[in-house]
């Protein structure tokens, strides 16, 4: 299999050296690291390649790396049922860069590629709907970055006095508690629940 793979890998760098920057073989997967402005035309390749058929998009993904200077590193999973292989497809951009869609050669990208717009802020170009789609139209942020805080920016609730549902910041209801990492055998300061029983004796 890995042979096969590494022939193909091979091939798409021969065949589409505008496309392919990189390409190597692990898990059993072959990973291509792909320019940005030629992702929708690699695809397309690689959809319509006897070699390869990649015909269905199996994920559209994507990771944060804020230390980078190319921050967002996108991901395209296909499989090629016809020639039983998958392919990674890797493109890496900048935070204020854009992506072209892929919705006119898999219209099945449409919704994985609002997900990332939704949870990563990455935008696409020539996309027919980019909208969010997991959060609320008014939500502010993008979840999936590494730098949106824990609790959020906004908490929503339903309010039984106004009867209707109702933005606030975010309102811890407990301070942070202060935790004594010390066993209880080893000099806590305070008694345990239990333990004055013992002294009682």
């Amino acid at each position: 299999m890995t042979e096969a793979l590494k022939e193909l890998g091979a091939l798409i760098e021969l065949k589409r050296p505008d496309c392919v920057l990189g390409w190597d073989v692990s898990f059993g997967e072959l990973n291509v690291d792909v320019a940005p402005a030629n992702i929708a035309g690699l695809v397309e390749f690689l959809r319509a390649e006897p070699r390869c058929k990649f015909s269905s998009l199996v994920d559209v993904t994507a990771v944060d790396y804020p230390e980078r200077a190319k921050r967002f590193d996108v991901v395209y999973h296909f499989l090629s049922m016809y020639q039983n292989h998958r392919i990674r497809l890797r493109v890496s951009i900048r935070e204020d860069e854009m992506l072209p869609s892929i919705v006119d050669v898999h219209p099945s990208a449409n919704w994985f590629e609002r997900e990332v717009f939704d949870m990563f802020g990455i935008l696409f170009t020539g996309h027919p709907d980019l909208r969010r789609i997991l959060t609320d139209y008014g939500f502010r942020g993008y979840p999936l970055r590494k730098d949106f805080p824990t609790t959020g920016y906004t908490e929503v609730r339903y309010d039984e006095a106004q009867k209707r549902v109702v933005y606030e910041p975010v309102n811890l209801v407990q301070e942070y508690r202060q935790f004594d990492f010390m066993s209880p055998w080893e000099g806590a300061e305070y008694i345990l629940p239990g333990d004055e029983k013992e002294g009682a004796k």
